[in-house]
C-alpha cells in the first residue's frame, strides 16, 4: 500500500521541520522529488540524505509568493523529470504579534507567502497534472483555521492565511476533479518544529496548550508526512476536498 514509485512529487518548503519530514517520506515510497525552499544549501541537504538512502531528487530555490519562480522552477521539474504529479504545498511562516500592531506589510507577506504562494503552486501543478489526468495537491493548513473554536492569540495573520487555505482547497477539489486531481489539506495541530522553536512561544503558554490535547504531547512531523503519504497514494483516490487534522485529539477534547 501507499506505492509511490513512479511518481514525481514537489514539495515546497521543504529544507527543514515539515516540509523536510514530507520530501523523506514520499522518497521512501518510491517517488522522485523536487524539494524547494528559500536556501538552496538546505534543500541541497535534504536531497542528499534522499539520495543517501536511496532515493531520486533535485533541488531548486524557489519564493512561492512570486509567480515567476513558480513558473521558472516548475518548468525544471517538468523538464527534468518529464512531468509532476504530487504537490505538496508546505510553505508557510509564522510570527507572533498583536493584531493591533501588525503593519500592513506584515500582513500581506504572510497572505503572500502562505496562501497566494499555495495558489500559485497549485494552480500551475494543476496544468501539468491536467495532462495525464492524474494528480494529487496537499496544501498544509492548520488546525487553527476558522470554524474550530482554536485561535492563536497574536496569529490574527496566520490563522486568515490559513483558514483561507482550506476555502481554497475545498473549491479547487470541485473544479479539478474531473481532471483526474484531488485536492486536500491537512490542518496540523502541536508540531514540533523549527518554526514552533523560532515562535518562542513561553513555556507556561505551552504547556497550558498541550493540556487541551488529549495525548498530551507535541507532535512529530513524521506523524504529519504519514498523512501526506495516504493522501498522495492511489488508496486516498476518493478522498478530496477534505481536512485531515493531526493534532493529538486538539479538536475532540
Amino acid at each position: 500500500m501507499f506505492e509511490l514509485r513512479n511518481k514525481v512529487a514537489l514539495v515546497t518548503g521543504a529544507r527543514r521541520g515539515m516540509g523536510r519530514s514530507h520530501a523523506l517520506a514520499l522518497a521512501k515510497q518510491g517517488a522522485k522529488v523536487a524539494v524547494t525552499d528559500i536556501d538552496l544549501a538546505e534543500c541541497q541537504q535534504v536531497v542528499d540524505e534522499i539520495k543517501a538512502g536511496g532515493g531520486e531528487a533535485i533541488c531548486f530555490k524557489l519564493d512561492v509568493s512570486k509567480a515567476v519562480e513558480v513558473n521558472q522552477v516548475f518548468d525544471e521539474v517538468i523538464k527534468y523529470f518529464g512531468r509532476l504529479d504530487i504537490l505538496v504545498n508546505n510553505a508557510g511562516i509564522y510570527f507572533s504579534k498583536p493584531a493591533l500592531e501588525l503593519s500592513e506589510e506584515e500582513w500581506d507577506k504572510t497572505i503572500d507567502i502562505n496562501l497566494k504562494g499555495e495558489f500559485l503552486c497549485a494552480q500551475r501543478a494543476a496544468k501539468e497534472m491536467a495532462k495525464n489526468k492524474w494528480g494529487r495537491i496537499i496544501n498544509i493548513a492548520s488546525v487553527a483555521s476558522g470554524g474550530v473554536g482554536i485561535g492563536i492569540s497574536g496569529g490574527a495573520h496566520y490563522t486568515a492565511s490559513k483558514g483561507g487555505i482550506i476555502g481554497m482547497t475545498e473549491t479547487l477539489a470541485d473544479e479539478w476533479a474531473s481532471m483526474g486531481i484531488t485536492v486536500n489539506a491537512i490542518g496540523p495541530g502541536a508540531i514540533d518544529t523549527p518554526m514552533v522553536a523560532a515562535s518562542q512561544i513561553p513555556e507556561e503558554a505551552m504547556k497550558a496548550m498541550l493540556a487541551s490535547v488529549p495525548l498530551k504531547r507535541i507532535g512529530k512531523s513524521e506523524e504529519v508526512s504519514a498523512a501526506v503519504v495516504f493522501l498522495a497514494s492511489e488508496e486516498a483516490s476518493y478522498v478530496t476536498g477534505a481536512t485531515l487534522y493531526v493534532d493529538g485529539g486538539w479538536l475532540a477534547a
